[in-house]
C-alpha cells in the first residue's frame, strides 16, 4: 500500500489526519530541521554581533561570550568559523566588524525573530517566554509561516 493510501485508508477509519505523511514530505521535514540546526548557531552569532554593533557601538568576544554564557574560547573558535565563511572581520584584541554578507543575514535573522517574538505576544505568551521560545523557533519557520504569523499580528493590532 503507498503512502498516500495509507494516509487515507488511517484518514477514513477515524484516526488522525497526523498520521505518517508521505515519503517524500517526510524526508523533506527532517531535511529543512537538520538545515536550520547547521545554521542557527552562526545566525545567532552574527545576529548578536549586529546587535551589539547597533547598541553599543561594537562587538567584542567578551561581550559575545557573556550572552551566549559561553567560555571566550568557544566565541574564538566560532569568530574563526564566521570569519572563514566571510560573514565577519576581525583582528586580534579588536572589535568584530560584520561583512556585507554578515549584515544581510544579521539584518535577515533580526527580521525573523521579531516576527516570531511579536506573534508570540499577540497570543498572548508573557515576554520572558516569548524571547526565549523565540529564540529557537525564529530558525525552525518557514516563510510562508512567517507571512502568516505578521499577519496575524498586525490584523491584532487593528
Amino acid at each position: 500500500m503507498s503512502d498516500h493510501e495509507q494516509l487515507r485508508t488511517a484518514t477514513s477509519h477515524g484516526q488522525s489526519g497526523d498520521a505518517l505523511p508521505p515519503v517524500e514530505q517526510h524526508a523533506k521535514q527532517y531535511e529543512t530541521v537538520r538545515y536550520a540546526h547547521e545554521t542557527e548557531l552562526i545566525e545567532d552569532y552574527v545576529e548578536l554581533i549586529g546587535d551589539l554593533i547597533r547598541h553599543r557601538g561594537e562587538a567584542r568576544a567578551a561581550d559575545i561570550a557573556n550572552r551566549m554564557a559561553v567560555s571566550q574560547a568557544t566565541v574564538s573558535k566560532m569568530i574563526r568559523r564566521l570569519n572563514e565563511l566571510g560573514l565577519v572581520t576581525s583582528k586580534p584584541y579588536r572589535s568584530l566588524f560584520l561583512t556585507e554578507e554578515g549584515q544581510a543575514m544579521a539584518e535577515s535573522s533580526r527580521a525573523r525573530h521579531n516576527v516570531v517574538l511579536h506573534f508570540l505576544r499577540a497570543l498572548g505568551v508573557d515576554d520572558s517566554t516569548a524571547r526565549i521560545d523565540a529564540e529557537g523557533m525564529e530558525h525552525h519557520v518557514s516563510d510562508e509561516t512567517l507571512a502568516i504569523m505578521q499577519r496575524f499580528t498586525e490584523q491584532r493590532k487593528s
